[in-house]
């Protein structure tokens, strides 16, 4: 080679200044082989709803979740529909479903009732929830004769029956908590009142949820707190959301969506990619349990679980393949 040549070689050679980012990309490592995952889904308004809520139940049951999740609408909306979903899972599937539970629009020995039904129909996971109020009232306020707060719920759900209990957190401060500290404290009483686990509500930066596990495990809370995972198929939409909610959107998650409105395909790619990249980094960080809120969509929960190292086994969707055609309870609901 000529002394021209090797310089020009040399010239082109990569450099990467001391102190700048490597040039490794955070998938290129090795596949996390202890990631467990859930899903939640909400229960369906209509038939052609309750088609695609199934069709994600059967393409996301072969990845054989830790359990999934069904919720209640705001204000206690969709009850009926919640246990007509669960109950469904549970006997038409090999699932572990999770069912919602509320403080919401029903007193005390009602809410027991259903807790008894669940437990008697083998469902043996609850996720307690204060709940929403009902639209078009501005401020929570108990029922009368009912469970007042969550804490309250969860400790009477474990006097019907010895439930595994979700409970939820908030990595950013739930929107009508008087302080972080305060929210804390509401956790710690769910969780000394009986929860097993918290799910965390959804976020973007995952330094917003170390710090929140940092803290909590400083005060004492020593339970798994869940990552709640919400992959963006609307960012508008969301974007809205998260203003009510509390939620922060990083300047460059918008950045990455901007134009994207009108192109549901891209805007699905990128979505994939930031959440799947927003789990890595957890995993990285020792985070082994996900919970992602599917809204009733199976495909890029499932592009990201693969990416997480989460793999299908065929078998596992044998029987709910099977229950899939069956009719819901819906149409009977006059939903």
């Amino acid at each position: 080679m000529s002394k021209r040549a090797a310089n020009s070689s040399r010239e082109r050679a990569p450099t990467r200044r001391p102190g700048s980012a490597p040039s490794r990309l955070a998938v290129s490592a090795p596949l996390p082989k202890n990631v467990k995952v859930s899903f939640e889904f909400f229960p369906p308004k209509t038939e052609k709803a309750n088609q695609t809520l199934w069709e994600s139940i059967q393409r996301l049951a072969p990845l054989r979740p830790a359990y999934v999740s069904v919720t209640y609408g705001a204000g206690g909306s969709t009850r009926e529909r919640t246990h007509a979903t669960v109950y469904r899972i549970r006997c038409e599937t090999d699932l572990e479903p999770a069912a919602h539970l509320t403080c919401i629009g029903a007193s005390r020995a009602e809410i027991d009732d259903v807790a008894r039904g669940y437990w008697d129909a083998g469902v043996r996971h609850i996720v307690a929830l204060r709940g929403d109020p009902a639209e078009g009232e501005a401020r929570y306020r108990p029922y009368p004769g009912g469970y007042a707060y969550a804490s309250d719920l969860v400790a009477g759900l474990k006097k019907v029956a010895p439930f595994q209990i979700s409970v939820a957190a908030y990595p950013e401060v739930h929107p009508e908590a008087r302080s972080a500290a305060a929210d804390l404290d509401n956790l710690k009483r769910k969780i000394d009142a009986g929860a097993s686990a918290a799910i965390t509500q959804f976020f973007f930066d995952i330094d917003v949820y170390l710090r929140f596990l940092e803290r909590a495990r400083k005060a004492g809370i020593t339970v798994p707190i869940i990552p709640g995972i919400l992959p963006v198929m609307n960012f508008a939409r969301v974007a809205q959301f998260c203003a009510k909610c509390g939620t922060s959107v990083p300047r460059w998650m918008a950045d990455l969506f901007e134009g994207l409105d009108d192109d549901p395909e891209t805007r699905a790619l990128v979505a994939a990619s930031v959440a799947s990249e927003q789990c890595r980094a957890l995993n990285a960080h020792g985070v082994e349990m996900f919970h992602f809120y599917t809204m009733n969509r199976a495909d890029l929960v499932f592009a990201i679980c693969h990416i997480l190292g989460v793999r299908a086994h065929p078998a596992a969707a044998g029987k709910v393949a099977a229950a899939s055609p069956a009719k819901s309870a819906i149409a009977s609901e006059g939903a």
